[in-house]
Parts: C-alpha cells; structure tokens; sequence
C-alpha cells in the first residue's frame, strides 16, 4: 500500500474495530484536533465506514471518514510511518518502553518523524504482536482502580495531547473587548455613591472615616466597564429618586 501524499505527519489506525459509531467519533476527535489521516484495520464489519453511525457520531466530520483506508494488517497501515505508538494498558514481558503520552510528546513533536497512534479493538485491545511492531507504547494516566476508556475518548486525550504538544490553535474570543470606564467616569460614580450615600443616610458627611476611599479601591480592583459604570450609577438614582405611593 503506498501512504496517501499528505503533509500530515499523523496517522490513526485503528486496528479490529467493532462499532461504526466509535469509528465516526474517532474521526470528529481527529478533526477538531486538526488531524485526518485515518485507517482501520481488518475492521468487524468491511462495510464499517459507510454505515449510519459512522456518519452520526462523526458529527461533521464525514470528510475524514470518506477519506479513511481499510487495509488487511497493519504492517500494510504503518506504511510511510517512521514512529509509532501503541496505546496498551496490559503489562507485557518485553515491548517496547511505555510512556505518558505528555512525557513522550514533548521530544517527539521536535523530531521528522511521521506518527501513528495505534489503538486495538475495543474488547481485546491490541494483540501482542501489534504492540511488539510498534516503538513505542502509551498509557494514559487514568484512576488506579478504573482505568477503562471507551475507544473515541482515548482518541480525544491523545489528539489533544500530540495537538498540544505541535503547537496548540490560537482560542478565538467569543465576545467583544470591553470598554473600560476611565479615571474621570469612575470619579464622577464615586462622587454619584457619595451622594446617594449621604441622602439615604449611610454615609455622615461629618464623619466620613474611609468609606469613600475604600469605594474608590473597590472599583478599581472590578476594572469596571463603561456600560457598569451607567448601572452602579443608575442604582445610585433609583436610591433617591421618590417612589409612587401605595394605596
């Protein structure tokens, strides 16, 4: 099999696989991590890629199903790898070292490699043989007493991980920078506070110890907005402003 031209260094083989739905979540959780070299191994059922859950559970990401490669071992899937990790929690008698992802990323990332992650069928999980091709075996750091993760999810955490570890996306700010209130706003709040405080009958003009200096701080330490210098300000008025009667 010759490896597709790409200029992802990342593959994901999943080796055995059962259920069409665990494939399609395998593929969203490559997809938001940036990656789409996918490639299934003598999967349970040949048809796997094309069936409804595949495509339910890639929740968008039917482009890197469409392009995913079933191929029959998976010395055929390792073709044009130059590093791959198996994800096996059982001890074996030798095999290759095992590491914490993190721990293994962090000198991996700066190296030519081309990557594959390998990840067995989801009841047996990978064969000794599988693990013994591989030059490196992975262990995500789980709970002592349950360490059972579903085939998708350790996808996720190590997609995450190796994304993280490439260098991670910039977030993307979901709402619009605030406007700072300005020296003069905040003093003209204080000197509204003052006012209102001394009407209601909290504040002794007389005697004003240090309340109005510690207001002051008050407001500085919240970075207050503009917009929230218009709400403490119309509190201020609703607090001496005449209420209507009731009958």
């Amino acid at each position: 099999m010759t490896a597709p031209a790409t200029a992802d260094r990342t593959r994901f083989v999943l080796v055995g696989t059962s259920h069409a739905g665990n494939v399609g979540a395998a593929a969203r959780a490559m997809k938001v991590m940036g990656f789409s070299d996918l490639v299934l191994v003598a999967p349970r059922f040949p048809d796997v890629l094309a069936r409804p859950d595949a495509a339910a559970f890639a929740s968008g990401a039917t482009d890197v199903l469409a392009a995913a490669r079933v191929v029959p071992t998976l010395a055929e899937a390792l073709d044009g790898i130059t590093w791959a990790c198996a994800t096996a929690m059982t001890p074996r008698d030798f095999g290759p070292p095992t590491f914490a992802p993190r721990e293994h990323f962090a000198s991996l990332a700066a190296s030519d490699h081309r990557v594959a992650f390998v990840f067995g069928a989801e009841r047996t999980g990978m064969s000794n043989d599988d693990v013994y091709r591989c030059h490196a075996c992975l262990s995500i750091p789980t709970h002592p007493g349950y360490g059972s993760l579903n085939l998708a999810q350790a996808v996720q955490l190590l997609a995450y991980d190796w994304r993280q570890a490439l260098g991670s996306f910039a977030v993307e700010a979901r709402t619009a920078p605030r406007d700072l209130a300005d020296g003069a706003a905040v003093e003209g709040l204080v000197a509204h506070w003052e006012q209102m405080l001394v009407e209601i009958g909290f504040l002794d003009p007389q005697a004003p110890k240090k309340l109005l200096p510690r207001l002051r701080q008050l407001f500085n330490r919240a970075q207050l907005g503009t917009e929230e210098v218009h709400i403490l300000r119309g509190i201020a008025r609703a607090a001496v402003s005449p209420r209507p009667r009731r009958e």
